[in-house]
């Protein structure tokens, strides 16, 4: 009867969490595809920074292009090394901050304005 009880607990306590934070969700694939943005929607930042990778740089920062390990799976699965990330540069802030693009191959482009929880693909 206590484990009845302690299991209806367990399960009432993980229906109050929000999606994402119940257990095996962190790791779990995202199946969904990202929301969307325009280039026009971009902070000024990103644009430039979205010119500079169409360019090949140079980069600002000596970790931009390097493999986007996409651990979370919150972009579709590719094959390791499919993405790179690319610093957006943040106002006011001395180290990289929060803003990223990440770009596959051909020209498959993703924003993050923090520090990749969430995406939004680029639409050119």
């Amino acid at each position: 009867m206590l484990r009845s009880i302690k299991a209806l607990v367990l399960f009432g306590l993980l229906l109050c969490l929000p999606l994402g934070v119940q257990a095996g969700r962190h790791h779990s694939r995202n199946d969904a595809v990202p929301a969307s943005v325009s280039v026009a929607e971009l902070p000024s930042e990103a644009r430039d920074t979205l010119h500079l990778i169409k360019q090949g740089g140079p980069f600002p920062f000596p970790r931009d292009g390097v493999v986007f390990g996409n651990y979370e799976q919150r972009l579709p699965q590719q094959p390791r090394g499919y993405y790179h990330e690319y610093t957006v540069k943040t106002p006011g802030v001395r180290n990289r901050g929060a803003r990223r693009i990440v770009c596959g191959e051909p020209a498959e482009c993703y924003y993050s304005n923090d520090h990749y929880k969430t995406f939004r693909r680029i639409r050119e």
